[in-house]
């Protein structure tokens, strides 16, 4: 996966953006689904109640916001979204010298979901997912799949206001404030010298593993990875190519140009192979809170043939029913243990109607071409109705309860 956000001056605001590459599994599908805001009934006093996620049950917060989330079928996180309040977090596989717990835990993308539904601001998701690293921690497998794939984890956070970059290793974690320019992140430590927040025994830990002297300069991703943060950001890599190609716009970027940056396939930026790119998104985040944040997802791979839809969150939106993927309830075999031993359909109706149309691409060029067209011209249309929106100061909310929905339903018949 990808992620980056640039700020602008005079600004909209923070446009966020980021990739999902979770399909290096056969059938890795990602789907996009809301859900409410919630308030636990009055007199439960101390007995909160508790919140299955993916793999371990924690205590549940006594009031959740409304999401829209990008998630892998098979489990409970997401590996990117938005909340009711503007706040979008994406998440990206990171390694480093600390070892990586098998034992099942908070996977990252649970703690996007939750960082998502418990905070209002960038940062207050922050402390949300860096309190819950330290009182559940981290692992569990990151695949549907009897093979073990782990990793430490690194969040792109952002709100109207501000953004961030945490980076975790184990429950140890550093966090910078993003306060200029562009910034993205990808599957390697990226925070150096710059550390607004940390962990309170960062520091020492590292002294105490050897790997730092605590007489040189506190360099995050020297000291818990092996990166060479002289030349990150120029050696070839996702992280390099995914920093060049914002660099490049910075001043200038739009939400078509995150579109864009996206669908890159020379940088390697949209992944192809085993390890496809199966979802992207990309936010605008006003700054002047009386407009809307607007949030474009895929829900299906490889975004330089999918559809970038607008979500807005209005009350009483309706179900996004053809980009949730069908469940399984407790004969999924994510909740049996040994888990994975079966791998169940979880492709949702955009997905299979996406699908089908590759095949059609694939073997024939001029049916391929006219596809093509047909959801450019789409995605285009529904980015002018936005900008609309965006420059007028006004929407009609009845029409924007069904607007993701309608568009994946315009979507289909540009497939057909």
């Amino acid at each position: 996966g990808e992620r980056g956000a640039t700020r602008r001056e005079p600004a909209p605001g923070t446009l966020p953006s980021k990739q999902s590459g979770s399909g290096w599994r056969a059938g890795g599908q990602v789907g996009v689904a809301a859900w409410g805001s919630r308030v636990s009934p009055p007199g439960l006093g101390l007995c909160l109640s508790l919140l299955q996620c993916t793999y371990i049950e924690i205590e549940q917060a006594p009031l959740t916001h409304a999401v829209v989330l990008s998630r892998p079928a098979w489990l409970w996180g997401a590996e990117m979204g938005a909340n009711e309040h503007g706040v979008c977090i994406g998440n990206e596989a990171v390694w480093g010298r600390e070892e990586i717990q098998d034992e099942e835990a908070l996977l990252g993308m649970d703690l996007v979901r939750l960082g998502l539904e418990r905070a209002d601001t960038a940062e207050k998701a922050l402390t949300v997912i860096v309190d819950l690293l330290e009182k559940y921690g981290q692992g569990g497998n990151c695949m549907e799949s009897q093979m073990v794939f782990t990793y430490h984890n690194s969040f792109l956070i952002a709100d109207r206001k501000e953004a961030w970059v945490l980076e975790t290793s184990g429950k140890y974690w550093a966090a910078e404030k993003i306060e200029e320019g562009v910034r993205n992140i990808s599957n390697q430590f990226s925070i150096t010298t710059k550390i607004d927040r940390e962990h309170p025994e960062m520091r020492a830990y590292a002294k105490s593993k050897g790997w730092w002297d605590g007489e040189k300069e506190f360099d995050f991703a020297a000291v818990y990875s092996y990166v060479n943060t002289a030349t990150m950001t120029t050696s070839r890599g996702r992280y390099c190519e995914g920093y060049k190609l914002l660099n490049k716009h910075k001043g200038n970027i739009t939400a078509e140009t995150m579109m864009e940056i996206l669908r890159d396939k020379e940088s390697d930026i949209n992944m192809e192979g085993g390890f496809m790119t199966t979802g992207s998104m990309v936010s605008i985040l006003p700054q002047d809170s009386s407009l809307p944040c607007i949030h474009f997802f895929t829900g299906t791979p490889d975004p330089d043939r999918s559809v970038f839809k607008p979500f807005i969150f209005v009350p009483n939106i309706t179900q996004l029913l053809k980009t949730n993927s069908p469940t399984f309830g407790e004969d999924d075999p994510v909740k049996k243990k040994p888990r994975f031993m079966t791998q169940p359909d979880r492709r949702h109706e955009l997905y299979k109607k996406h699908e089908h149309a590759a095949e059609v691409m694939e073997a024939c060029k001029e049916k391929g071409k006219e596809i093509l067209e047909r959801i450019r011209k789409l995605e285009k249309q529904k980015i002018s109705e936005m900008e609309l929106i965006l420059q007028n100061k006004y929407f009609d909310v009845n029409q924007a309860v069904h607007l993701f929905s309608e568009c994946v339903e315009e979507e289909i018949s540009a497939y057909a």
